[in-house]
């Protein structure tokens, strides 16, 4: 295969960090746009649901089936999840990795209908507020990896663990029928913080130029996972 055609596959799209100064600057642009682009396209996809019944009928769905019904979703999700970071960093094919990114822009936009519809109908301006949280907080984590450079790839076996036991707690919660509580949601924000820093890091020091689009997948989820913690406690204070 052409090196055109599979950017992968050439000698000179090494790392970015050790790339040319003008690659490494259009590899983060891009990774940065593709950011903007999917955050974008799952705020038109929820503006669109949302000029329909599907997403009151989906959390009548969802609730209607109990505890099965979240562990459904949730199980699906994470099926999806791996599917689509596995096509997002797909080293033979453009056409995938956009495929990726979009499958999981969509799975998104699913998994967050139900509270989207519980903040918007019954906690006014939380949203807007948890919006502006979010977008302020993942600038500040940003800035500090930038100004720092700091390389926080340490935290990746730290946040793999922190993942499989909120999964854990997730399922055992959904099965048995009790709270996290707010210390959960608490320890989620953190959680999702350390992501972005990790997630921001392998920007400047681990990807290789060519891989923006798996680089804005795993930072938009990150940015969305942010999201939904803060949206929840937004709500649960409202309560």
């Amino acid at each position: 295969m052409e090196y055109t055609s599979n950017p992968y596959d050439s000698p000179r799209y090494s790392v970015a960090a050790l790339a040319a100064e003008d690659e490494r600057a259009s590899f983060i642009a891009k990774t940065y746009i593709h950011l903007v682009g999917a955050i974008a396209a799952l705020v038109a996809l929820e503006a669109m649901f949302f000029q329909t019944e599907l997403p009151a009928k989906f959390l009548g769905m969802i609730a209607g089936n109990g505890n099965i019904g979240w562990l459904v979703v949730l199980g699906g999700f994470m099926g999806v999840s791996w599917l689509a970071n596995n096509w997002a960093s797909s080293s033979t094919s453009t056409g995938i990795q956009y495929a990726g990114l979009s499958l999981y822009v969509v799975a998104e936009s699913i998994i967050l209908m139900p509270i989207l519809y519980l903040a918007t109908t019954f906690y006014d301006g939380v949203l807007s507020a948890a919006a502006i949280t979010t977008l302020a907080l993942f600038g500040i984590l940003t800035a500090v990896v930038f100004i720092t450079r700091k390389d926080f790839s340490f935290l990746r076996s730290i946040l793999m663990f922190g993942g499989f036991a909120a999964i854990g707690l997730i399922i055992c919660a959904v099965v048995f029928n009790f709270s996290l509580g707010p210390v959960f949601t608490y320890a989620m924000i953190a959680f999702a913080c350390g992501y972005i820093l990790y997630d921001t890091s392998n920007v400047l020091h681990h990807y290789r130029v060519g891989q923006h689009v798996a680089a804005s997948l795993a930072l938009f989820a990150s940015v969305v996972l942010l999201f939904w913690y803060i949206l929840r406690l937004f709500m649960s204070n409202r309560d």
